[in-house]
């Protein structure tokens, strides 16, 4: 047994005891108590369950349950008006639908969960033989043998592989999304069961942690012996989860732990938290108050009815008889009903399949689809696509997410000295100095040997001999390819060694303990035994971490400060840092501590806590080897979209783990930060609350406390915001703080912080937020935030998995919002307005009938007609809104963000839009209730000069309704298809023809609606009817067609302009930006028509042909020439920090003069000759920004008029771009407060 296997039975034995708290399991036995089937079902239903689960769910929305309610007061005798199954049919259509959707979705879920269950795998059945079972048949304790390429069927502790040493890869894609393969490894004490006779004979006991969620941590104990006191602790390396799968392994064998819900899969499948969006929370708001005001109209009706009826005799005289109250309360259930309709019982129905097309949309669109990976967007959940159209505050993980997450070793600082990676590395200073004898090799040497073996990496060595490594962490797989590159290969791992192949020769370390990364520590530990048989601690982490655990004499501190300056130096140049320590352990001091560590690696209770304390005792006394740097380039299209995201108004927070320098380099390079930004920087908890407060302070004496338009950035780090978050009076001033700043970084921050951050923000200011993130460190921002987005990258799917909407990549959020979120909060607004609308309409009108007939509780419809209104003659318009209505086009959205603040700010729905369009829906129902009642009141109904009676009065109402709230939703739709021309017309059609046939019915001997035989007939005869058709819908509607020219005409928003000129194919921009406000005399349409005609590009002349230029550059200059390349401009829009049409923009303090282009700082750019000759830029700032190179590309060779656009196509494509003062005090060795506002 070797050193990691040997354990001290005395100290084991006071761990495993009796206790409630673990699991006892026997290999190959028969075990002491019952535990759960390995059957698994996700269905939501059973046979049995169906009905009651179903009408639980629905009858959980207050909805179902009003018109439940009112279906059921329609059964009472007596009480109905509308008859007894007007309301209940409908909505049982309704419910039936909804079961039938449930049922096939659910009758899906069955057949996967057959297949799953009825897979097939080897069981060691008791005569020794392998037997194949069902996975629904496995049990706790059984022995398993799992091949090549299958899946577990359950959560397996690893015995013995086909390897010697036990091994195995996997793949856990269906865990975490992660698709490298990873190794596991059985205890030496138990891979020696590898054949059939072996493993037959294998009797033990398992101790472990009850089931539990967590898939990267599991604490347990095994023991093969006949002595119940030797026990040899269990880790996660030696754990196969169900759902994962054995890849390059020809078998294993295995003894399952748990099984079926109990496993971590299935106890991971846990639904995402309800998130509901704003526009349904108003809705549901003002549906219980229009539930309150249906009472009190349904009260106020009972008394006029009692008023009428009771308090007057025959001749009209105020009679006061006795108040009964039964008839009164029946009156109050009889009006009730009447008037129940106006709250649409359509309009969910409606919204979800508006919803669920939308979804598809969005999942569909070309725009969102990232071919190298050949992933498109995913909507996973419907119910938030209107939410995407208000995001207020966008909170942003960076690794993975603004970046590639495609690592790259580009530098290292080795013994004080820095090394650049070179293309040769024949020719690097790294390799002259390995192969001299200078004093720094042996430094080298173990920097390299702690590269290439500290890491979890998987070599894969194909049939070229090309080895090729596979890693769940893009930085390990980058550090070990980075010591390949200078000869220290990893090429092989074994339980409990590790093979390198090195200028010396092949050499082998043996493996003795390995601490794991962990978000806490922030460092990985490996301590090996080196070829000359010395025991060496390898360390690697952050700085932070390392550089409290390094020994205080100089010879271990000898290189710390040019280290640290090294890396400020590579976290300017936006690289991500590590430092690396070792360390010589005596045999003595390892010895004692393996005793700790054994004893902290076989609690069963809180492991981890207790394998933190052991390595504080053996992680010390470091000596600095020195520090990697790490590449990680930013995505296609980042600053784009954060430029883009910034003017649409929407506040971005970067939240990162990377330190303080490299998070503001990020914030340059991402345009998240502009090069004259002031920055607040707090990094020192002791003084962070007088900090915040002198920062508020000021805010709040410069009057602009609040205001997120001072150009002024906040960076703060996670011990710092650590000690903010957990003082409940500080956050407030906090957020104040953060709420005055136009932008916020946190660097250093942990899981947790970071969803702390998106609720303080999202509780303290009740805007929309949205988190977006690619790694499961970014799971609780993403189901904390309002709106969750996931990229779907290299670390996995675990954030996608718990997201509401999929992106392949950052750029695609731009698209997301502004053209998907936009488009559909419009589109769901004017459903849900819509829909109360038509309601109002029709349903209110009953309640005029009620003053014209004395508050009788007469109908003035046809009882069939008033329930198929919503079914059939007014459901195709909204849903036809609610799917291909749009204002302007993608590309005119994304050209124009400025647009987004529209939807953002809520001004197409609010509360005092929704009462506005119920006052509107009043009027118009009085104009069509009250016009053709005056009509009807000048002559006969037909020429037979017979009376026609209410009906033929409500028929004539019902078609002006249906044809006025037809016309209506064409009047706000701002697109057309034949698709909603269909919807529109097709629905007025549909009436008309349906009320030919349904006059029908009783003349054709169908005994049906008797009262309306004949019906049609007598309103075509009518010329006061046709007269209605033409005046009426004309007379209502044309208020609302007068207001929206005269808004459009003298308060025309920027959306309105820019949608004009759009239609007229015109040059937008300049206007926009000068200002063309809804408050203004800028707005009306004269002036935005006669600004758009001179702006117009077919108006001017283009001469000249594309020539380019650059500025020159000084050697030593803020920008190195080598840190700007070239970017294409993204025509035809012109942002912030590229040229517009006002003229060129080269920082952001530039701006266009007659005589040139100068700055706001007293900058000066002179244009000697387009032709290419250099041009200089000077500032009489501190900071020399003379002879920075800026490549330009313009349409003319002369110097272009103020009308004339420049285009200019340059590109940052890296962090390098900007630079962070390298001379600033680093908070490792001074912790300050820098640059005050």
């Amino acid at each position: 047994m070797s050193e990691t296997d040997e354990v001290d039975g005395a100290v084991a034995s006071r761990l495993i005891h009796a206790s409630s708290n673990i699991r006892s399991i026997r290999i190959n036995g028969t075990q002491d108590q019952h535990y759960l089937s390995n059957k698994i079902s996700t269905a939501k239903y059973s046979f049995l369950s169906f009905v009651p689960k179903f009408l639980y769910e629905q009858f959980r929305r207050l909805a179902n349950v009003f018109f439940l309610s009112i279906g059921l007061l329609q059964q009472i005798p007596n009480v109905s008006p509308t008859g007894r199954f007007v309301t209940i049919v409908p909505f049982s259509v309704i419910l039936a639908l909804t079961a039938l959707k449930e049922l096939v979705e659910d009758y899906k879920r069955h057949r996967a969960d057959d297949k799953t269950n009825n897979s097939l795998v080897e069981v060691l059945a008791d005569g020794g033989n392998w037997q194949k079972k069902p996975w629904k048949d496995l049990k706790v304790g059984d022995v398993v043998r799992v091949v090549n390429g299958q899946f577990f069927p359950s959560d397996l502790v690893l015995l013995a592989s086909c390897e010697p040493m036990g091994m195995c890869n996997i793949e856990t894609s269906n865990l975490d999304g992660e698709t490298n393969l990873k190794i596991r490894s059985a205890l030496l004490l138990t891979c020696v069961y590898d054949t059939q006779v072996k493993i037959s004979e294998l009797q033990g006991e398992i101790r472990c942690e009850l089931p539990n969620k967590s898939l990267y941590e599991f604490q347990g104990n095994i023991s093969i012996s006949r002595s119940s006191d030797d026990w040899t602790p269990l880790n996660p390396n030696s754990i196969l989860l169900r759902g994962a799968k054995l890849m390059n392994t020809d078998w294993i064998h295995g003894v399952v732990i748990y099984t079926g819900h109990e496993t971590k899969l299935l106890m991971n499948s846990t639904k995402a938290p309800l998130k509901r969006s704003r526009i349904d929370c108003v809705t549901n708001s003002q549906i219980i108050l229009l539930f309150f005001i249906l009472v009190a109209i349904a009260i106020v009706s009972a008394l006029g009815n009692w008023i009428l009826t009771e308090c007057f005799d025959d001749n009209h005289q105020i009679y006061w008889g006795p108040f009964e109250g039964n008839n009164f309360f029946y009156n109050v259930l009889t009006f009730f009903i009447l008037y129940n309709n106006l709250i649409p019982i359509s309009l969910q129905v409606t919204l979800e399949f508006v919803r669920f097309i939308q979804a598809f949309f969005i999942n569909w669109d070309e725009g969102m689809f990232h071919k190298p990976s050949n992933t498109y967007a995913l909507a996973r959940t419907s119910n938030l696509n209107e939410e995407l159209g208000q995001i207020k505050y966008v909170f942003s993980d960076k690794t993975g997410t603004l970046t590639e997450n495609i690592m790259e070793f580009k530098r290292a600082s080795i013994a004080g000295v820095s090394y650049s990676i070179s293309a040769d590395e024949e020719q690097s200073d790294l390799i002259r100095h390995l192969r001299e004898k200078s004093k720094s090799k042996a430094i080298i040497e173990d920097f390299l040997v702690l590269m290439a073996m500290c890491h979890t990496v998987i070599p894969d060595t194909k049939d070229d001999g090309v080895i090729h490594y596979n890693a769940s962490s893009p930085d390990e797989k980058a550090l070990v390819e980075g010591a390949a590159r200078y000869g220290y290969h990893f090429v092989d791992r074994k339980p409990d060694t590790v093979v390198l192949k090195t200028p010396n020769g092949m050499e082998e370390y043996t493996i003795l303990n390995i601490i794991e990364f962990t978000s806490d520590r922030k460092r990985m530990t490996v301590i090996a035994r080196t070829p000359s048989n010395e025991i060496k601690l390898f360390v690697k982490g952050a700085d932070t971490m390392v550089s409290e655990r390094l020994a205080n004499d100089p010879v271990s501190r000898k290189f710390f400060d040019q280290t640290l300056d090294h890396c400020v130096e590579y976290a300017v140049e936006g690289l991500r840092t590590l430092f690396l320590a070792v360390r010589s352990v005596s045999e003595e001091e390892y010895h004692e501590w393996q005793l700790k560590y054994r004893d902290a690696s076989m609690d069963l209770f809180d492991r981890e806590k207790a394998i933190a304390e052991a390595a504080e005792d053996i992680e010390k006394e470091l000596t600095l080897l020195g520090a990697t740097a790490i590449e990680d380039k930013l995505q296609e299209g980042v600053p784009e979209a954060i430029a883009d995201l910034l003017e649409a108004n929407i506040k971005v927070w970067l939240l990162t783990g990377d330190k303080q320098e490299t998070a503001i380099n990020i914030g340059h390079s991402c345009r998240l930060l502009k090069g004259d930004t002031p920055i607040i920087t707090l990094n020192d908890e002791r003084s962070i609350r007088q900090d915040i407060s002198n920062h508020v302070e000021e805010f709040r004496n410069n009057c602009s406390l609040g205001n997120n338009d001072n150009n002024v950035s906040l960076v703060i780090d996670g011990k710092t915001l650590g000690h903010v978050l957990r003082d409940d009076p500080l956050k407030r001033t906090f957020f104040d703080l953060c709420n005055s700043c136009s932008s916020v970084i946190c660097c250093r921050v942990s899981p947790s912080q970071k969803a702390e951050v998106v609720d303080l923000v999202t509780k303290f200011t009740g805007e929309v937020s949205l988190a977006i993130g690619d790694g499961a460190n970014d799971v609780a921002m993403i189901q904390k935030a309002n709106v969750g987005v996931g990229i779907s990258g290299n670390e996995g799917l675990q954030a996608a998995n718990s997201s509401d909407f999929a992106i392949a990549q950052f750029r695609f959020i731009t698209r997301l919002l502004f053209v998907h979120g936009s488009w559909n909060y419009t589109r769901v607004s004017k459903v849900i307005l819509y829909s109360f609308y038509k309601n109002i309409c029709l349903y209110v009108i009953e309640l005029w009938y009620a003053l014209y007939n004395y508050w009788s509780g007469q109908v003035l419809f046809e009882r069939w007609t008033i329930g198929m209104y919503n079914i059939f003659f007014t459901s195709m318009p909204p849903i036809a809104m609610g799917i291909f209505d749009h204002q302007c086009t993608a590309e005119t959205r994304l050209s124009h963000p400025v647009m987004y603040q529209s939807t953002q700010l809520s001004e197409y729905f609010n509360i005092k839009i929704f009462w506005f369009w119920v006052l509107k829906s009043l009027i118009h129902s009085v104009i069509l209730y009250w016009l053709p009642l005056v009509f009807y009141g000048y002559g006969n109904v037909w020429q037979s000069g017979n009376s026609g009676g209410y009906l033929v009065l409500g028929n004539t109402v019902y078609s002006l309704v249906v044809v006025t709230v037809c016309i209506k939703s064409g009047l706000e739709m701002d697109s057309w298809s034949w698709l909603t021309h269909l919807s529109l017309w097709g629905s007025i059609a549909f009436w008309f023809v349906f009320l030919v046939c349904y006059s029908c019915f009783w003349p054709l001997g169908i005994p049906f609606a008797p009262n309306m035989a004949g019906m049609f007939s007598i309103l075509a005869k009518s010329p006061i009817f046709w007269l209605s058709m033409l005046l009426v819908p004309v007379v209502t509607l044309l208020p609302d067609i007068c207001y929206k020219v005269y808004r459009v005409a003298f308060h025309a928003s920027k959306t309105d302009i820019i949608r004009i000129a759009e239609i007229q194919n015109m040059n937008v921009d300049p206007f926009v930006e000068d200002g063309g406000s809804s408050h203004s005399n800028q707005g009306s349409l004269a002036f935005v028509l006669r600004r758009l005609q001179k702006l117009n590009p077919k108006n001017r002349r283009s001469s000249g042909s594309n020539t380019g230029y650059a500025f020159s550059q000084e050697e030593d200059g803020v920008v190195s020439q080598s840190e700007v390349v070239r970017r294409k401009s993204r025509a035809p829009r012109h942002d912030k920090d590229a040229p517009g049409v006002s003229g060129i923009k080269l920082s952001p303090t530039l701006e266009e003069s007659e005589s040139g282009i100068t700055s706001k700082s007293n900058s000066i750019v002179r244009f000697n000759d387009l032709g290419g000759t250099k041009t200089s830029l000077t500032s009489p700032n501190s900071e020399s920004l003379s002879n920075t190179p800026f490549l330009v590309t313009t349409r003319t060779k002369e110097l272009p008029s103020p009308q004339s656009p420049i285009k200019i196509n340059s590109k940052f494509s890296s962090y390098k771009q900007y630079a962070h003062n390298p001379s600033e005090r680093h908070p490792l060795r001074e912790r300050t407060n820098e640059t005050p506002v």
